[in-house]
């Protein structure tokens, strides 16, 4: 395998071919390596981990120090993505690796299921705002419809509503963010038709 195959795999062309292959470099090899960028990369991880758990209603459920309460921890990028992580090394520990990464497929299959390999990536929701702002109209409302089932299996209904063109679609989804998304998506579908 070489590294643009890799690079193709992850759906990104790129600009900066030092990038890619510093990325694939372990200290072992030399200098540069991919240290820096490891380090990098952990925190947008982290950060795209704390929208999932903050989607999924984590930060409600957190047991915090009052300190913490009082500061805001349950919404802190930090804390969501750290308690996302040991949801999964629960999940691991209770029901064993299938059960695990079954969840995490569940969780982030939705949201995989919508990139398109060699584009540009914004999430729907961004590319709905920009839609209507480009054409200087009203930003989406949403509103969650219905959330349903489990804490551990629930599923959200949530609908995007659009003043003009008038306009509102429903998405549904394991998250209050993936119903969102899938709303915007649906909308953006719908506009662009």
């Amino acid at each position: 395998m070489t590294a643009s195959s890799v690079a193709r795999q992850l759906g990104h062309s790129f600009s900066d071919p030092l990038l890619l292959r510093t990325a694939l470099t372990h200290r072992s090899f030399g200098t540069p390596n991919n240290e820096r960028l490891e380090f990098l990369g952990d925190g947008i991880l982290d950060c795209a981990i704390a929208a999932a758990s903050l989607g999924l209603g984590v930060g409600g459920a957190l047991r915090l120090g009052e300190g913490e309460l009082k500061s805001g921890g349950a919404l802190r990028p930090s804390i969501l993505a750290d308690a996302l992580e040991a949801l999964f090394g629960a999940i691991y520990l209770d029901a064993g690796f299938v059960v695990a990464q079954a969840a995490i497929d569940k969780l982030y299959a939705p949201l995989l299921a919508t990139l398109k390999p060699g584009e540009f990536q914004k999430d729907a929701k961004t590319r709905l705002q920009e839609w209507l702002q480009g054409r200087k109209k009203p930003l989406p409302r949403y509103q969650l419809l219905e959330a349903t089932g489990a804490a551990h299996e629930q599923r959200f209904e949530v609908a995007c509503q659009i003043e003009s063109p008038s306009l509102r679609t429903v998405g549904h989804g394991p998250s209050r963010r993936i119903a969102e998304q899938v709303a915007a998506d649906k909308a953006l579908k719908e506009l662009n038709a």
